[in-house]
């Protein structure tokens, strides 16, 4: 993790979305979700050392539902592509 303020320097940003979608865009659907679960697995974590974090809670919240619909436009616009990101990022079982 990085020391300032932010909690992913710009060049760990670029090697999340590099290994999921294969070149640095950050405006692809792929990126977006890639980055987003991150974070999701983040703030899970945080949230079973601090279970009465309610704020951090309904963050987390807004961020599933936020990737959720990013899923489901990618699922109606390109299945194969909606696929392959499930798949590199284990969201199903």
């Amino acid at each position: 993790m990085s020391v300032s303020g932010s909690y992913l320097t710009k060049e760990e940003k670029e090697k999340i979305i590099k290994d999921v979608v294969g070149e640095y865009n950050p405006g692809m659907p792929e990126a977006q979700i890639a980055l987003w679960t991150y974070r999701i697995r983040h703030l899970t974590q945080h949230l079973r050392q601090h279970p009465k974090d309610y704020r951090t809670l309904r963050a987390l919240k807004m961020l599933v539902g936020k990737r959720r619909r990013m899923l489901n436009y990618l699922k109606k616009k390109d299945f194969n592509r909606y696929r392959n990101i499930v798949h590199k990022l284990g969201l199903r079982g």
